[in-house]
């Protein structure tokens, strides 16, 4: 997609196992100017994940140095482990012109948002994408059949979606997630909708 004037911060969040990540490769593949921000997390790397691709993984030591610097936009804990936003990744992709995704938990795109809305040169380009499943038995099913936790981390994520569900308002898009193609199809479209602003 190209075009001129003012760039377009996307940020996709949704509950654990909704299909965030697969949405993002998608988009970024289609979408030759949209840059995506790798956050950081103490947490270990999934099988196929790499480093400075997925996240950059950070020992626990290191990122608390790093938030003690007040390098982070945003910092969570999710499920034990640390999660942030770069301030300097942020504002060295928009600086170039680029589209900007942000892949988030919901903790964190709910601060990101809270914080970019009150910045005003990223505040007029925020566009905020909540990825919802038809259920919460299909969030675990899709949860169940990625085959990467075990039940008690399963019901755990379970229990924190039933919550994060009730955030959905706060998000400028709600998209009820369907078949991959569906969702990314639907995600794409608020993409351009908001690059012709």
């Amino acid at each position: 997609m190209e075009r001129q004037g003012q760039p377009v911060l996307l940020v996709l969040s949704g509950p654990s196992g909704v299909g965030k990540t697969t949405v993002a490769h998608r988009l970024l593949d289609a979408n030759e100017n949209l840059k995506r921000i790798v956050t950081c997390t103490t947490r270990a790397p999934r099988d196929g994940e790499h480093d400075g691709v997925d996240y950059h993984f950070l020992d626990e030591s290191e990122f608390l140095k790093r938030l003690e610097r007040g390098e982070f936009l945003e910092h969570a804990v999710v499920y034990g482990k640390y999660y942030g936003t770069l301030k300097s990744s942020v504002h060295d992709a928009f600086a170039t012109g680029r589209d900007i995704l942000i892949v988030n938990d919901v903790q964190g795109a709910l601060t990101l948002n809270k914080i970019i809305r009150e910045d005003a040169v990223l505040g007029g380009a925020l566009q905020t994408i909540f990825l919802v499943p038809e259920g919460v038995e299909e969030l675990r099913k899709r949860l169940e059949s990625r085959a990467e936790d075990d039940k008690k981390t399963i019901d755990e994520r379970m229990e924190n979606a039933v919550a994060e569900l009730k955030q959905q308002d706060k998000f400028d898009h709600v998209i009820v997630s369907g078949t991959r193609d569906e969702d990314y199809q639907q995600v794409q479209c608020v993409y351009e909708q908001a690059g012709n602003r």
